[in-house]
């Protein structure tokens, strides 16, 4: 990655503006999952440890473009003071009086976070008035960790290094892009991509990109009963998107040209309705009753998909491979994220991305045993499918 990077920053007794995710689930005002929290922790040390007066700023969910306390960032703080085990100040906005005073205020190693930049509907129109605003916090220095974030064109991400004269990576958006950048670009082979959720039309571009790419890809999910209904296949009630099915042949006739190994579920967990306590029964996919859904995938599929992976030396996994919030229909899911756990503990590289498969991972306990798990879902799906992401086009380019 040719951009500037923290570690190239002087940053003595300068205020340096960092972005970072802190985008967490929120339950009556208590933080449930801290993780996106401990991911920025290195980033942040390093910048007190380097004498900077640190301006965080972040969002939080989806306000409806003003202040709604049900999505303010002052538990983050509190949160962050605990895990940083120094003062943390808060801002009760990301602009305006208060914000600059308590900016100003800061020694060196002092902390500040500001509250939720989206309670300005400027911060997702990438608004030039109000990256001013933000980048007035700042001595010319910001530092944007916040991956999740890098594939919106937003003021605090993008809009803001207009006004600084250095834009630098921050530790966890640097490693973000090396494990990506490297299975994209000069992955270990073989390399298989799993992906899975509800919809093919989330990622189209991924299917194909990856395909350029990868060795092999295994489909589960909602998603692969597109490609099963394409190839004529009965799937009974299955979730499919019938505008899709020409998109997907062409996918499969791709595969079939290339030679490229394109692996659907041979079999599957079926029920006559989604609930959690509807009967479930096993059948192969050619023999899926009209009056029932696929669900999950099946002890063929999961243990076929197991042993392609075994053989992979660069893993990159998006989407569960079936309604994973339902005990009865978990099982294939969990069973990919241990046997994705088993080929790293064997030598591969492993990426895991997406809410679900992250969730997955951690469910099965595993999480320790992956080579790499992205904070950022929608990003890193972008940068699979070979977008370029504004966030890291906007930082500056190392001299």
């Amino acid at each position: 990655m040719n951009k500037l990077t923290i570690n190239d920053l002087d940053l003595r007794g300068k205020r340096v503006f960092i972005r970072v995710d802190f985008n967490v689930p929120l339950k009556d005002g208590v933080i449930t999952d801290d993780t996106r929290v401990r991911e920025t922790l290195p980033t942040l040390r390093l910048a007190i440890q380097k004498g900077g007066r640190l301006v965080l700023a972040s969002h939080l969910g989806r306000p409806k473009g003003g202040p709604d306390p049900k999505y303010s960032l002052a538990p983050v703080a509190k949160k962050l003071q605990e895990l940083l085990e120094r003062t943390v100040g808060f801002a009760n906005d990301c602009v305006g009086a208060d914000a600059e005073a308590k900016s100003k205020a800061l020694g060196e190693g002092g902390v500040l976070l500001l509250e939720n930049v989206r309670f300005h509907p400027e911060e997702e129109k990438n608004d030039e008035a109000f990256s001013k605003q933000l980048a007035a916090l700042c001595d010319n220095v910001f530092v944007c960790d916040a991956f999740g974030s890098a594939h919106r064109a937003h003021a605090s991400v993008v809009g803001i290094t207009r006004f600084v004269k250095q834009a630098a990576a921050g530790l966890l958006m640097e490693k973000e892009l090396a494990y990506l950048g490297k299975a994209v670009t000069n992955p270990a082979r073989p390399f298989a991509a799993i992906l899975g959720g509800a919809k093919v039309s989330d990622k189209i571009e991924v299917v194909e990109n990856l395909m350029k790419i990868a060795d092999t890809m295994l489909i589960g999910g909602g998603m692969a009963y597109t490609f099963e209904k394409a190839q004529g296949l009965p799937i009974g009630k299955s979730l499919v998107e019938n505008d899709k099915i020409d998109l997907a042949k062409r996918l499969l006739v791709d595969a079939k040209v290339k030679d490229f190994k394109f692996l659907l579920p041979a079999d599957h967990v079926i029920a006559p309705e989604l609930k959690p306590d509807a009967k479930a029964t096993i059948c192969d996919v050619s023999a899926t009753p009209a009056d029932q859904m696929g669900l999950d995938i099946g002890p063929k599929t999961i243990a076929a998909y197991a042993a392609e992976i075994a053989k992979a030396k660069t893993i990159v996994w998006n989407g569960p491979m079936g309604v994973f919030e339902m005990p009865a229909f978990a099982k294939g899911t969990l069973e990919i994220a241990k046997a994705v756990a088993a080929a790293t503990t064997a030598g591969a590289t492993s990426i895991v991305g997406g809410g679900d498969s992250v969730a997955a991972v951690h469910q099965s306990g595993v999480a320790n045993k992956i080579s790499h798990i992205s904070t950022g879902g929608g990003a890193s799906l972008e940068f699979l499918a070979g977008r370029k992401l504004p966030g890291v086009e906007a930082l500056t380019n190392k001299s």
